[in-house]
């Protein structure tokens, strides 16, 4: 049995410990609860009050006669931010809160491994512990709607699939460690120009298929303990105040018994927002006692406009997270920048990284025929832990591509670095378009020309960073930056064996370079570990199974938000007339071809596909079995994906849906039997006017392949 195959029996076990925790939780709950009850009784209504409000940055206040600490805060998606100063956003100048940089949303999504998002989760709730946090805002993964939106690296896909099984486990993973996830952002946060004030109109079958299932999902299975409402409004309503949304929808249809926490100023009224299921606010301007949910809310219930059992229920759902985390008993210390953590890191960037393209072999790299190396691009030695907007981490190390590559060929080959391009765009520079971020530097091309004429092999370190892929801001187009391209052109034209490696988190235009160059890897913000990772791909210690979370479009127009002219909004309104038909539903159906499709990524090794077959089980369900073959030389690993389609459907569905998928690890000419399961759910759309969700009787197609676009086998059945 080899390592790999032992690491996921340990993380498999430890999701069967942690079902059997949770029904061990369940027996608890009723004597939390007992305690809560006893503990409210005895609290005073400004007592109450003062836990709906933040009264620092990243808290909010507890009861100290109870012994009720406060509820304390930290970002998280990227791992456990640098301490900042309590009532201020700079540095509080700690020496001990280095911690572990994990690799991206959309990185983690591109592992198609939903152990790995365990493991992230487990590793940063041991952080969290280590420096005391109650809640971790994280994770993040709001639908990839258009490939511009800022924030696209710090979520997860365009898939309400493959998000809900990740988030599933994200969140399990961080509560596992008795600190509750925060899940965000609550909901149709998908993109951050205008998105405080943009209004989304979006109809209640899109929501429900392809905005909630994520978060539905979270809730439901992974039981989170705390979600975030988003900046903008949804249907004329800001999420913060939004009935249907928190009410209606998350409180009342799915149960949800935890706390809603606003994102940072996010909150635009006292009575609306208390009545419509915010429980705390948080990052609103001002003097703490004035805030919405402070003074007004206590002048609010006192004047009768808002009644004491609505505080009551806030109150009941803070002290019950309080419970579950920082008073739970067995309370873990946690862990932060250990080698154990790094390790973790390492594990889940190295199942990432996608291969694009590798039409000459020319990966995996064989250390006994390459004596010279030239490393070229601002990307090769720029670290992504901080930048831009947003949380970032004051990472314990970071291991640059250049560092890495050096580690793995040092010894065997000399090793050169040219800078190639210059990087000068700041994110909050208001004048960054006038400056023309975009063009070549001359001088530095011709350097690194200069370099890539003299070595066996040339490596572009190319791609975007933390300042040009910012919270706050969209990209303008999806060029590459800095004046890239022209540097792949100049360097690709005197040396034949050249690897572009693009560093970043979400689409750009590859069409060029597609099209001209032949071995093309992506590798992400991959974290601590993302240069060692990179040269384990590039040598072959790693067999890279990365597989692309959402689609690269040929062109931006292609795009169905930019087809249909719906970005960024007309008045501040983003009508998502796309409905259901977002990321490759929308490019399958309409027929349209992008570059790489949903789901693609390459291996060193072959897989083969044989002997579909597919069992109809009562109550619309069936179970898909086909046979898997490394037909390769090299051990390696493929996501198994499934897609259903309906023959004739009787409302617009697409072409075909995500509804399963599995990632299997096999050796060189090895073959297994991969089982999956399809619920009524996979055959389910939702109905507006029943207000439900409908599988109709029909014919199916059940397409398995290794991505979107590459169907290998198919069967139909009829429900």
């Amino acid at each position: 049995m080899n390592r790999r195959s032992i690491t996921y029996m340990f993380l498999g076990g430890l999701l069967l410990l942690l079902a059997i925790k949770t029904n061990a939780q369940n027996a608890l709950n009723k004597v939390t609860e007992a305690k809560i009850t006893s503990v409210m009784k005895k609290m005073t209504l400004e007592e109450k009050i003062a836990m709906l409000h933040g009264n620092a940055l990243f808290s909010s206040e507890g009861v100290k006669r109870f012994g009720i600490p406060e509820v304390s805060c930290d970002d998280g998606p990227l791992g456990i931010r640098d301490e900042v100063l309590r009532f201020d956003w700079k540095s509080a100048g700690w020496t001990t809160d280095s911690a572990t940089f994990f690799p991206n949303g959309s990185a983690i999504a591109a592992t198609w491994n939903p152990l790995m998002a365990f493991k992230y989760g487990i590793t940063l709730g041991k952080e969290a512990n280590a420096r005391k946090k109650t809640v971790m805002l994280s994770p993040a993964f709001n639908i990839c709607r258009m490939p511009l939106c800022g924030r696209t690296y710090e979520y997860y896909s365009e898939d309400p699939y493959l998000n809900s099984q990740l988030a599933i486990q994200s969140v399990r993973g961080i509560q596992s460690q008795h600190v509750a996830a925060c899940i965000k952002h609550f909901a149709a946060n998908n993109q951050e120009l205008d998105r405080s004030e943009v209004n989304t109109i979006v109809d209640s079958r899109t929501l429900n298929e392809i905005y909630f299932p994520a978060f539905k999902a979270a809730v439901q299975e992974g039981n989170a303990w705390s979600i975030m409402s988003a900046y903008n409004k949804i249907n004329g309503y800001w999420c913060s105040e939004n009935d249907f949304l928190l009410n209606k929808t998350l409180k009342d249809k799915w149960g949800f018994k935890g706390v809603v926490i606003s994102d940072w100023g996010g909150v635009h009224s006292t009575v609306a927002a208390a009545k419509s299921g915010l429980d705390i606010e948080m990052g609103s301007g001002g003097p703490y006692e004035n805030w919405y949910f402070a003074n007004p809310l206590l002048a609010a219930v006192k004047s009768g406009e808002v009644s004491e059992s609505i505080i009551n229920d806030k109150v009941r759902r803070i002290l019950r997270m309080i419970y579950r985390t920082a008073l739970s008993d067995n309370h873990p210390v946690g862990s932060i920048a250990t080698k154990a953590n790094s390790k973790a890191a390492y594990e889940i960037a190295a199942e990432s990284v996608v291969l694009l393209k590798n039409d000459q072999n020319l990966l995996p790299l064989k250390k006994e025929t390459i004596k010279s190396i030239a490393v070229i691009g601002d990307n090769a030695t720029r670290t992504f832990a901080q930048g831009g907007f947003g949380a970032g981490v004051k990472a314990k190390y970071e291991i640059t591509a250049l560092a890495g590559i050096k580690s793995r060929f040092g010894k065997v080959a000399d090793v050169k670095f040219a800078q190639g391009y210059q990087a000068n765009y700041s994110a909050g520079d208001k004048d960054r378009e006038s400056k023309n971020y975009n063009e070549p530097n001359q001088n530095l091309i011709d350097e690194a020309v200069a370099l890539a004429k003299t070595t066996d092999v040339a490596i572009l370190c190319i791609g975007s960073n933390r300042e040009y892929e910012s919270e706050g801001n969209d990209r303008k187009n999806l060029t590459l930056p800095f004046g890239e391209q022209a540097l792949v052109n100049a360097v690709s034209a005197v040396n034949k064996n050249v690897i572009i490696v693009i560093m970043a988190g979400a689409p750009y235009d590859l069409n060029e370079i597609e099209k001209s160059n032949h071995t093309i890897v992506w590798s992400w913000f991959n974290g601590s570990e993302a240069g060692n990772v990179l040269a384990d791909v590039l040598t072959g210690v790693v067999n890279p199974s990365g597989k692309l979370p959402f689609t690269f479009p040929a062109s931006l127009q292609d795009s169905p938000a930019f087809a249909l002219n719906t970005y960024p909004s007309q008045n501040l309104t983003a009508n998502y007339s796309e409905g259901v038909l977002v990321g490759y539903r929308w490019y399958d159906t309409k027929k349209i071809k992008p570059i790489y499709n949903f789901g693609y990524g390459l291996s060193y090794t072959t897989f083969s596909y044989k002997n579909l077959k597919v069992i109809k089980k009562s109550g619309k369900q069936a179970i898909v079995n086909i046979t898997l073959t490394n037909i390769g030389k090299r051990a390696g690993a493929e996501v198994v994906q499934v897609y259903v389609k309906q023959e004739k459907p009787t409302v617009e569905r697409p072409e075909k849906e995500l509804k399963a998928f599995k990632k299997v690890y096999l050796k060189s000419g090895e073959s297994k039997v991969i089982t999956l399961s399809l619920n009524q759910a996979s055959f389910s759309y939702f109905d507006e006017k029943k207000n439900d969700w409908v599988a109709d009787s029909g014919k199916y197609d059940i397409l398995v392949g290794s991505s979107s676009a590459d169907i290998r086998s198919s069967k139909s059945i009829v429900l």
